[in-house]
């Protein structure tokens, strides 16, 4: 007999407010952000050969595509608020969703929005010489704005992502496509596209493709809000494909644009490859221009990060699995309000307490290939638990394709752990800390029989 099962939380009373174009932008707005500006750097002196810069962002768009064949059965398997916090339930044990959970919460969302505060106040250093207090209280300004925007309504906060999105989008064509149309750059610079590449060592390459992926990270966005999108079985898979469809032809195009502007070589040498690229098209105007679009984007992604990472406190609440009334629905402007306080006043003690654009924070990223492993991992398992689950998606090329994203992940977290043992250690400390918690909010479930 085929287990359909609920379309959402019997509990969960968002409304479905968002269609698949806003979903299809939220995972936009996840993705792109500053490391498009920061990486290519990082890459060209691991891969100094113009072709193989360009193959090593195709080719982690297509990982990508990888995880997101996975994560678009476990979506449409699950419509659910919480995403991985809803599949590792499900195909494990109620603690191991509960642990994913915690570190997503208070590690890789709240984290995340501290970084991304703080790193808004940095950069609008260059415009306006602020001291460290008047960064810090910016930036504690500046979370609370958004979150105060998405406390007022999902709908609120999606037509202000649209917005920032699409003219995030549009700009970075246009910077791609005006580069040799009106730019001074030399179309030499993208030569050899082939020729040499098999020189290039392939250790050159693994490691390229770390900083590429990460550029790519939050495609799977839409996942976490799917009870409120509406035909979620449907538009789920679509957003992801679409939003990385999306993403991968502008990062190829942009990529494609710097090194028409600026040889490998001397991109080795960029921190900010796109503030050099935009010098030599454009002159000084186009360097400015790209640092006031690092400030917005980077409050675009600020957005969309607020949005999605309430939903995850609001699910494991919906079980009896978080704090008391962090699953509680504003009556009027229906959304988790109370989780959207919450996770808003952890990111500013976060910022109150690094003060500045951390490096500490990197354990974010560990973070997130471990919750990304873990929900590959709930694929395979689901499969075998489940066989009889409807499955109005389901993954292509399963095993072997979900397969390669996994070892793609699991070679990353060994690299991290090897190269940032530290960042990786306080990671697993948060994780640890969690499990008081979930026995203590075990126990209140079973007293209460919720």
């Amino acid at each position: 007999m085929e287990d359909t099962g609920p379309d959402r939380h019997p509990r969960d009373r968002l409304r479905r407010e968002l269609s698949l174009t806003d979903a299809t932008l939220l995972c936009v707005a996840s993705v792109i952000g500053s490391g498009i500006f920061l990486t290519p750097g990082e890459i060209a002196e691991r891969v100094p050969h113009p072709g193989g810069i360009l193959a090593v962002w195709i080719f982690g768009a297509a990982l990508s595509l990888a995880g997101a064949l996975a994560n678009a059965e476990l979506g449409a398997m699950f419509p659910h608020a919480g995403g991985d916090y809803v599949y590792l339930r499900e195909a494990f044990h109620p603690g191991a969703g509960f642990l994913v959970g915690w570190l997503s919460f208070f590690v890789i969302y709240t984290g995340t929005i501290a970084t991304l505060a703080a790193g808004f106040a940095d950069a609008l250093h260059p415009f306006l010489a602020l001291g460290a207090g008047t960064k810090l209280a910016l930036a504690v300004g500046l979370t609370l704005a958004a979150s105060a925007l998405n406390y007022r309504g999902v709908r609120v906060s999606a037509v202000f992502n649209n917005v920032t999105t699409g003219g995030k989008v549009l700009a970075l064509l246009v910077f791609a496509v005006g580069a040799p149309l009106l730019g001074r750059g030399e179309a030499s610079h993208l030569r050899p596209l082939v020729e040499g590449l098999s020189e290039v060592p392939w250790s050159g390459f693994g490691l390229a493709l770390s900083p590429v992926l990460f550029s790519y990270l939050g495609w799977n966005s839409a996942v976490y809000v799917a009870s409120e999108i509406h035909d979620p079985e449907r538009n789920v898979p679509r957003s992801l494909f679409l939003g990385l469809l999306i993403c991968g032809v502008v990062y190829l195009l942009v990529n494609a644009a710097y090194l028409y502007a600026v040889p490998v070589q001397a991109m080795r040498q960029q921190g900010n490859v796109g503030s050099a690229a935009a010098h030599v098209l454009f002159g000084a105007a186009g360097g400015t221009a790209i640092g006031l679009f690092v400030l917005a984007s980077i409050l675009g992604t600020l957005n969309a990060t607020i949005l999605v990472g309430p939903r995850i406190a609001y699910a494991m609440a919906l079980d009896g699995l978080f704090f008391g009334g962090v699953d509680r629905v504003h009556d009027v402007h229906r959304t988790p309000h109370v989780a959207i306080v919450v996770q808003g006043g952890v990111s500013i003690a976060i910022l109150l307490l690094l003060r500045s654009f951390p490096r500490i924070l990197d354990f974010t990223t560990f973070a997130i290939v471990l919750a990304t492993i873990a929900d590959t991992l709930a694929l395979y398992a689901l499969r075998r638990k489940r066989p009889g689950r409807r499955r109005p998606y389901r993954a292509w090329g399963y095993p072997w394709v979900p397969a390669l994203y996994l070892l793609a992940n699991a070679a990353i977290a060994v690299a991290l752990l090897w190269g940032k043992p530290s960042e990786c250690g306080v990671c697993l400390l948060v994780a640890a800390a969690g499990l008081p918690f979930y026995f203590f909010f075990a126990r209140r479930v079973r007293r209460s029989g919720v």
